[in-house]
């Protein structure tokens, strides 16, 4: 039997890397899948390759630092999949500078889209989940909110915002039956960690650094991260919540 037969769950940022990835294995488990993105188009790729494979998905645009935008994908998707069961907070950006060198604009959008946006998910979600007092939410964050990491003073802030926020609100609905965890992403070869790369000035060099920090020998690829993703969204954690889990080769070790 698939783990997640018959469930329901929305990905944000799902037209990604981690987030496609994410999407097409959660539809291959049973999910039906809500894949939504700020681009409509990188979302009906990954539909198209989910139906494709006999999955049933459905792309909806979603600004998650609008809240009316959050809503009418909420709504969207339990008209067309049903009852929300499952969701993955993991729409993400950030900018590659040492603090001092950004600007409060900058600020700005990092916040929205890297803990707003999360909020607002969450805000959105919670209420169906606490009627029916069941739920699983999966947060992604990053090792960069465990350990920091130089050039990403504000997304650190953001994801480890994330991190306490995920752990509080696993407190207030753990009686609703509804569980959260977190997994923290390491260097991971996305679309974002090609601009960090561009943004060092010397790509080839960052990544013999990252090679030899990593003790598994390389930086993660996509494909990596819907394991554990899963696993926290399964029923095989039903007696996990507010915990944070890293995937990062080995490059932290975080107790």
């Amino acid at each position: 039997m698939q783990r997640l037969e018959g469930k329901t769950v929305i990905v944000t940022g799902g037209g990604g890397g981690i987030g496609g990835a994410t999407c097409r294995r959660f539809a291959a488990e049973g999910a039906r899948v809500a894949v939504l993105d700020l681009s409509i188009e990188a979302a009906g790729k990954v539909v198209a390759e989910i139906r494709t494979a006999g999955g049933t998905a459905e792309a909806i645009r979603c600004d998650i630092t609008h809240r009316a935008d959050v809503d009418a994908a909420v709504a969207a998707t339990e008209a067309k999949l049903g009852p929300i069961d499952l969701l993955v907070n993991n729409a993400g950006w950030d900018v590659f500078r040492p603090f001092t060198k950004t600007e409060p604009g900058q600020w700005e959008r990092l916040i929205a889209i890297n803990l707003i946006g999360a909020l607002h998910m969450h805000h959105a979600v919670l209420p169906g989940m606490v009627q029916r007092k069941a739920g699983r939410i999966v947060n992604i964050a990053s090792d960069a909110a465990r350990v920091g990491s130089s050039g990403e003073a504000v997304y650190a802030a953001c994801k480890g915002g994330l991190v306490s926020f995920s752990k509080t609100i696993a407190r207030e609905h753990a009686r609703h039956g509804i569980t959260v965890n977190v997994v923290c992403p390491g260097p991971t070869d996305t679309a974002l960690f090609a601009e960090y790369k561009e943004g060092a000035g010397n790509p080839e060099k960052l990544m013999e650094a990252f090679q030899r920090s990593i003790p598994l020998g390389r930086i993660g690829q996509p494909d990596d991260l819907p394991g554990a993703i899963l696993f926290f969204a399964s029923d095989d954690a039903s007696f996990i919540t507010g915990q944070v889990l890293s995937v990062s080769g080995g490059l932290t070790m975080a107790g």
